[in-house]
């Protein structure tokens, strides 16, 4: 199948459909669209505004909306797991694209074939396949194969271009790059304010190793759905389930541990964990995302939860022991605890 209903892929209810682009049917028909390509991971403020010019020229010219995006990520597909850290999965740039409205979001698969591609056949691609009449791109904006058209290009071929001009905030360009950074130093304040939202990652909760038991301390294991996270370190989080109330789940188990109550309806309050565990001995340490539940005992396994970060506490440690981690848990679960009880209002 080459088109899908959002409610396939991201719980939420939308017109917006889903189309990968390797998958689409020779006879398959769009109707006229105006077109945006990139990666756009995080959907920041910088993308926010591209999204609101394409639907400003969509609008003028009675045409549907479409963002292209590329999976994996071009620098991920040359530098494997080399390349920068993901903001945003797959997953999340669908629900934050299709919060901003947009008609249709087409998958390009990046791959040898498609890098390889000219810039006369990129072009002929968003003709013919994606029905483009009108494009919106970045002012540095380059395509094809060693990156040889560009916006100019695409003028020429008859494709009506606006290019939109990068978004400051506090004097300084919003990307990717800049929001990658400010993560990674643990300011969950600014990648809030350059996001326009807290920064939250969305995964289902899997089946770990259970060594969080055997501390005293049971977590629920999400999948991150990338190569590797943007921050790491120990957090404060508040999570919430996609699907129905988390906290009323955890009441309905165990009604004398109902958890500490997070900042929205029906969340909870927990202690996060983003990182590869050095105090652990592995044989092939690997990036978890890992949440302590305070006075919570519940089977959440499967559940499609949001972890949103809300204070950065420290960056991972490598404990001496097993002994030495239960009591650096300890510590943080408590610093965590009463960060909450100190903080009534949410705090980004």
């Amino acid at each position: 199948m080459a088109i899908y209903d959002l409610s396939n892929f991201a719980l939420i209810s939308s017109p917006m459909k889903l189309l990968r682009l390797n998958a689409l049917m020779p006879d398959f028909q769009l109707p006229a669209t105006a077109v945006t390509i990139g990666n756009f991971d995080g959907v920041h403020l910088g993308h926010q505004a591209m999204i609101a010019q394409l639907k400003t020229v969509a609008a003028q010219k009675n045409l549907k909306t479409l963002v292209m995006l590329f999976e994996p990520q071009p620098l991920e597909y040359f530098k494997g797991y080399e390349a920068p850290p993901r903001i945003s999965s797959l997953r999340e740039k669908v629900e934050y694209l299709t919060e901003l409205g947009v008609d249709y979001i087409a998958v390009a698969k990046f791959d040898d074939q498609f890098r390889s591609m000219s810039a006369e056949g990129f072009a002929s691609l968003l003709k013919d396949k994606l029905h483009a009449h009108s494009l919106v791109l970045g002012d540095d904006f380059h395509f094809g194969k060693n990156r040889q058209g560009n916006s100019e290009f695409l003028k020429n071929y008859g494709f009506a271009v606006t290019n939109l001009n990068t978004v400051d905030f506090q004097g300084e360009r919003v990307s990717s790059t800049r929001i990658r950074q400010v993560l990674q130093q643990g300011d969950l304040t600014l990648a809030a304010q350059l996001l326009g939202r807290p920064y939250s990652m969305v995964g289902r909760i899997q089946y770990g190793d259970q060594i969080g038991r055997t501390l005293n301390f049971p977590t629920i294991n999400v999948g991150m759905n990338r190569h590797k996270p943007c921050l790491h370190g120990i957090y404060a989080v508040e999570v919430i389930s996609e699907h129905n109330s988390l906290a009323a789940r955890v009441r309905l188990e165990h009604p004398d541990l109902p958890g500490i109550a997070g900042y929205g309806p029906e969340s909870l309050f927990g202690a996060g964990h983003v990182g590869t565990r050095p105090a652990i001995q592995q044989q092939q340490p690997e990036w978890r995302l890992e949440v302590h539940f305070p006075e919570v005992s519940a089977n959440l396994y499967g559940l499609l939860v949001r972890v949103t970060f809300l204070k950065y506490l420290h960056g991972e440690v490598n404990y001496p022991s097993l002994e030495a981690l239960k009591t650096g848990i300890d510590n943080d679960v408590a610093k965590l605890i009463e960060f909450r009880r100190n903080t009534p209002k949410f705090p980004v």
